[in-house]
């Protein structure tokens, strides 16, 4: 099986090395960063050597928000077992540039690609204890090499999407060992559960947690972070401000317009628009000012705006957040939130709890699939809205506007839905604990840290993974 799915690596490698390469010498002009050290590391599993004989819990996440969701995991993980330590490794660039600023006091790397050679050799140099992939990405090869050493694997945060489900399930004859090989599966609804048990998965194995996205969720418009941004981006005490977050291509159209027509009645609304994939920020940039609107770019910003400067004109700038990891703060600024990758087919939503915990008026599209039962919950108490194109959005943006007292109370349902939902990351936490019996250990003065060469803590190019192909 391994020198199948090695064979078809490599194939896969071959046909989209073209694509790869154009990206990266799009992304930064120069050749040099396709022949650096960060495809070898990938490719030979060159992960930073861990010396200390201290036991090891690896976490995996995809990208920057499943490596966000891991703040309050690591915390709890760390404060009931001091003498573990934890490594990160994410599959994107931008997961991590952020696990780099998240989690500073550890190491974090890109993740090997699973070819068979590649996880033996991360596997020896990390030897870890406990291997955690955090919501899925299912590397057989990986799975299959911490089965052989005796490391336990487990899913925590796990989802399973409609899509996701659909095309493991076409593979299901040959992964069904993989699914059999993990040891515990925390997921985030039952609905998730029943999908783990349908692939493979032993029932037995598999508990419900809840999401601990919930968790993580700021609830306080107080908080540093906002209270900073706030300050930057000269917004006062009267400002209404519209959010558009997480959006995709055509959403800021939509978000912009509803902008423009709502402002002829409200001239303190303020729009903010963070746009999902960073590879967007210029064309979003393009796009708010062919509509005539002034942008100001957050990467850009080193001194407060002056509200002052555009009083007279009546025209504030557009915000466009084109900084990765402080959407968060930003949710905390909204009075009305629209939450991309809704609006159109084909995207499955972003996470709408974010600015439901700070009491926001929320907006998202039909199409939401990624976030069902938060959706259902959400609608069911009558604490977000639907709008089924740009005409709908411009009107819930008027309603709010125009009715501050019912938008507030919807708001508020919407915050007390989150904060009667946390406590997974305590339950994700004893799931782990399961897997990892109290041995006695070297203290942690004992234990020396990780330490790597700079073409395995910074590689570029993410690698591939099946989920990749299912999600």
């Amino acid at each position: 099986m391994r020198w199948l799915l090695d064979l078809g690596y490599l194939l896969a490698l071959a046909l989209l090395s073209p694509y790869l390469v154009h990206r990266r010498l799009k992304r930064s002009g120069s050749a040099r960063s396709i022949a650096g050290g960060g495809w070898l590391a990938r490719v030979s599993g060159r992960a930073p050597r861990r010396v200390s004989t201290a036991p090891c819990i690896w976490f995996h996440a995809v990208s920057v928000g499943e490596v966000l969701l891991l703040r309050s995991i690591v915390a709890e993980w760390s404060r009931r077992r001091p003498d573990w330590e934890v490594v990160i490794s994410t599959t994107s660039e931008a997961g991590l540039s952020v696990a780099r600023s998240t989690f500073p006091e550890l190491v974090t790397f890109h993740a090997p690609l699973d070819f068979s050679w590649a996880v033996a050799q991360a596997m020896d140099r990390i030897k870890p204890r406990l291997l955690a992939l955090v919501e899925l990405e299912l590397w057989p090869n990986l799975i299959a090499e911490a089965e052989r050493r005796g490391v336990k694997v487990a899913v925590v945060n796990a989802r399973m999407s409609p899509n996701s489900f659909r095309g493991y399930h076409r593979f299901r004859w040959a992964l069904v060992s993989t699914w059999r090989r993990i040891a515990v599966v925390a997921a985030q609804t039952e609905e998730y559960a029943d999908r783990f048990r349908a692939l493979g998965v032993p029932a037995g194995r598999i508990e419900v947690t809840g999401s601990v996205k919930f968790d993580n969720l700021p609830t306080q418009r107080d908080q540093p972070a906002t209270r900073t941004l706030r300050t930057l981006l000269g917004l006062r005490a009267c400002d209404h401000v519209f959010v558009a977050g997480s959006t995709m291509e055509g959403e800021e159209e939509q978000a912009l317009r509803a902008y423009r027509v709502a402002r002829a009645d409200h001239p303190t609304l303020r729009l903010i628009v963070v746009p999902r994939h960073p590879r967007r920020f210029d064309d979003v940039a393009r796009l708010i000012e062919s509509q005539g609107e002034m942008v100001v770019r957050r990467s850009r910003l080193v001194t407060p705006l002056n509200p002052a400067s555009w009083t007279d004109s009546g025209r504030p700038p557009v915000i466009l957040v084109d900084t990765l990891g402080e959407l968060g703060a930003v949710w905390g600024l909204a009075d009305v939130a629209f939450v991309g990758g809704s609006l159109f087919a084909g995207r499955g939503g972003q996470n709408m709890m974010e600015p439901a915990a700070f009491g926001a008026t929320v907006l998202f599209g039909p199409h939401t699939i990624n976030f069902k039962a938060t959706v259902e919950a959400l609608i069911r108490r009558d604490a977000a809205r639907v709008v089924r194109d740009g005409d709908e959005l411009t009107a819930a943006l008027i309603d709010a506007l125009d009715d501050p007292e019912t938008a507030a109370e919807r708001g508020e349902r919407a915050r007390r839905f989150v904060l009667a939902q946390r406590g997974a990351t305590a339950r994700t936490v004893d799931c782990l604990e399961r897997l990892a019996p109290l041995n006695p250990q070297p203290s942690r003065s004992a234990a020396s840290r990780l330490s790597s060469s700079p073409s395995s803590t910074h590689a570029n190019t993410p690698p591939i993974s099946l989920a990749s192909h299912f999600s």
